[in-house]
């Protein structure tokens, strides 16, 4: 009985896998944590050093307040929504791309319709035509 169960799981297991929406699925996360990365250095090396000089810190992760004992870093806060709305704009941009690819996907002109078969007059109109034809 447990056995069963066991092989019954490994193979919906296995078919879930195979599935081709949980590849690309992993591919998008792979991408997405490489992507993080550049996001990541884009708001720490280049947004932050600019933005450093209107705030006088060299970035927002500096930015603290001490309450009592506590050190409170807004800054790290600060910098994670700047990096969150990095992350969002580029996948808005992405979606936004593949929907206007889908929409003139959709737009493109249908084939032209096959041409209507012929009715009985008109296969009998094209055999006398042939047959004229021949005797001539």
């Amino acid at each position: 009985m447990y056995q069963e169960k066991t092989k019954g799981f490994i193979a919906e297991f296995k078919q879930f896998i195979a599935r081709g929406n949980v590849m690309d699925m992993a591919v998008g996360v792979i991408v997405g944590g490489a992507f993080k990365a550049i996001a990541d250095s884009l708001t720490a090396d280049i947004i932050m050093p600019v933005i450093g000089i209107f705030v006088s810190e060299n970035s927002f992760a500096d930015l603290s307040l001490t309450v009592g004992t506590a050190v409170i870093t807004y800054g790290n806060f600060i910098q994670a929504v700047l990096n969150f709305l990095i992350m969002a704009l580029v996948v808005f941009c992405l979606v936004k791309g593949i929907n206007r690819f889908h929409r003139k996907k959709e737009e493109a002109p249908a084939a032209p319709p096959a041409p209507a078969e012929p009715s009985e007059e008109e296969k009998l109109l094209m055999e006398i035509r042939d047959l004229l034809k021949e005797r001539k």
